[in-house]
């Protein structure tokens, strides 16, 4: 951490290139002698990527940015203010402390925070972040979380953690197991120092897999932002043996669609042909699986058991995307043709063979417009196109 970074002048050289082209910035090399252009187009990079995502500290004067790999892998404050909403207590710990924005919100319920961060120089910057945000209940410690709860003598009401997927995996599907650190490894010990945990995990993770690793999960989050799945959030409760409760939001501009349910309990979809009106669940809702106890608790129609879509002659308030059908077809390149005169159209496919881009490629039709087209399979295993409005 250069603290030179924190100079009146290099702050005000910051601030007013926020805009600016960086690979001409650093070009130019640095006007300061303590400070490398290096350092200098860090912050902005990094800083820029927080006006939306983390705008408290994008407003703040003197916040010292780290790179923007920890910029891009920590919580939004949309998340974080959810996952302050979990807890109570007196104190929590966050055993992975990363760049403290899930800390921040935490302090505001908690009275007592403590946050752990191995790597000294990220420790050093939430430090001093903490500061500039006037926090004042709120310890920080440059240490392995683990290792830190295993020399303490206190209990916590609850311990967060948000561990990280080891660098590699790659693109390959991964376990808690595979994660730093390894939290099914170390429930004896996070159970002995608490009886809450709160666990952050990838979107990507198996919810089935992750539960099979853990033991006493009591609830599951699944947060999406503008239909994209942010975060899954476990909750241990220690001794737990009842069902565990799924929970599913996903927040827009201007509301959040919620659907909760049972994971133990086991319902049965109904199914048909389209009806008036198509209903897409939420990105939330897809990746909890509920594909069943949506059909059954809105009274809807699944078009097919993979599909994933859903029909009703009846228009309700669903937490997802509405439709009404305009045109049910079979897949024909002419026909298609003459139902969009303008050959633009928003595409979907749900079971369906081919993708997106080959669809294009074949009928013609560009991205656009107003009409939206769903390929899919019913549930007489045809392929069909559902031609549609948004409700």
């Amino acid at each position: 951490m250069n603290t030179q970074i924190l100079n009146t002048n290099v702050q005000d050289f910051i601030n007013s290139n926020l805009k600016s082209d960086i690979t001409k910035l650093i070009l130019k090399g640095s006007p300061f002698k303590t400070v490398t252009i290096q350092e200098i187009a860090e912050q902005i990079v990094s800083k820029t990527k927080c006006e939306k995502k983390l705008p408290t500290w994008y407003s703040t004067k003197n916040i010292y940015f780290p790179n923007k790999l920890n910029i891009e892998q920590t919580s939004s404050e949309i998340t974080a203010k959810y996952k302050s909403d979990l807890i109570s207590g007196d104190s929590i710990i966050d055993i992975t402390g990363g760049f403290g924005v899930d800390v921040y919100y935490f302090s505001q319920n908690v009275e007592n925070v403590t946050h752990c961060e191995i790597d000294k120089d990220l420790s050093e910057i939430v430090n001093h972040n903490f500061k500039q945000l006037n926090l004042k209940n709120i310890q920080t410690y440059n240490s392995d979380g683990i290792e830190y709860l295993k020399n303490s003598l206190q209990n916590y009401d609850w311990i967060y953690t948000d561990p990280s997927r080891r660098s590699d995996l790659k693109g390959k599907v991964f376990l808690l197991g595979d994660c730093l650190p390894n939290i099914p490894e170390n429930l004896d010990v996070l159970f002995k120092k608490t009886k809450n945990i709160l666990i952050k995990v990838s979107p990507i993770l198996d919810i089935s897999s992750a539960i099979n690793e853990l033991k006493f999960v009591k609830e599951i989050h699944i947060i999406a932002i503008e239909n994209e799945v942010k975060e899954l959030l476990f909750i241990l409760e220690k001794n737990y043996n009842k069902s565990i409760l799924i929970k599913t939001i996903n927040f827009n501009k201007t509301n959040s669609q919620q659907f909760n349910f049972d994971f133990n309990n086991t319902v049965t979809a109904n199914y048909s042909e389209p009806k008036k009106y198509i209903f897409e669940p939420n990105a939330a809702i897809l990746k909890s699986g509920a594909f069943n106890q949506i059909s059954t608790h809105y009274k809807i129609e699944k078009l097919h058991q993979h599909s994933h879509l859903y029909t009703s002659n009846n228009l309700i308030e669903f937490p997802g995307r509405s439709f009404k059908i305009l045109h049910c077809i079979t897949y024909d390149k002419k026909q298609l043709k003459k139902l969009i005169p303008s050959k633009k159209a928003n595409i979907t496919t749900r079971n369906f063979p081919e993708t997106v881009e080959q669809i294009r490629k074949k009928t013609g039709i560009k991205d656009g417009g107003n009409q939206y087209l769903f390929f899919t399979t019913d549930l007489n295993n045809n392929y069909i196109v559902l031609v549609c409005e948004k409700i």
